[in-house]
């Protein structure tokens, strides 16, 4: 039997678990942040974010700061580690234990430096638990990996990204993770 007969026997009808949900795309042009500005960020548990040809007018890092019952965190209390490597064979990390944002990544300047990747955010919409995130980028010549986490359980309901100095741009979307 296939799978997906075996799914409806045993649920009882279709499932579409994991199914992608598109809630926002936000094209950066000539800003150093921007909101989603999707005030609900419910009924998902995880969300997903994909960012392509982001380049900025200065070396900078980039994170995520989240709105908690519509007020933006911006005090030093998100975590993160990250590990990079280069294709010159050059390994090393980089983790706060009290950083302004949830950094993910650093940008560069220049067309052939762009950065493209991925954050998965879990338990944003769950005022019991601490939000966290994963994630993994690249550019020409390097890739990072690596999470982060706002140890404090509070509703998150929106979602602001943040380049630390310059002007940068690029195409983010967000998604919902659908879990029934």
């Amino acid at each position: 039997m296939p799978l997906g007969a075996s799914r409806f026997g045993l649920l009882g009808g279709v499932a579409d678990l994991g199914k992608l949900e598109l809630i926002e795309t936000v094209t950066l042009s000539t800003a150093n942040e921007f909101d989603f500005t999707a005030d609900n960020l419910t009924p998902y548990n995880v969300h997903l974010i994909t960012f392509s040809d982001v380049i900025n007018s200065a070396n900078a890092d980039i994170g995520l700061r989240f709105y908690e019952s519509g007020t933006l965190e911006t005090a030093s209390v998100y975590q993160y580690a990250l590990q990079f490597g280069t294709t010159g064979g050059t390994f090393g990390e980089n983790k706060s234990t009290g950083f302004n944002k949830l950094k993910f990544g650093d940008v560069a300047t220049g067309s052939t430096n762009k950065l493209n990747g991925y954050i998965y955010c879990y338990n944003l919409t769950d005022s019991s638990k601490y939000c966290f995130a994963t994630y993994h980028n690249m550019r020409e010549g390097q890739m990072e990996f690596g999470s982060g986490v706002m140890p404090q359980a509070s509703t998150v309901n929106q979602i602001n990204v943040k380049l630390e100095t310059g002007n940068g741009s690029g195409i983010f979307s967000l998604y919902g993770i659908a879990e029934s």
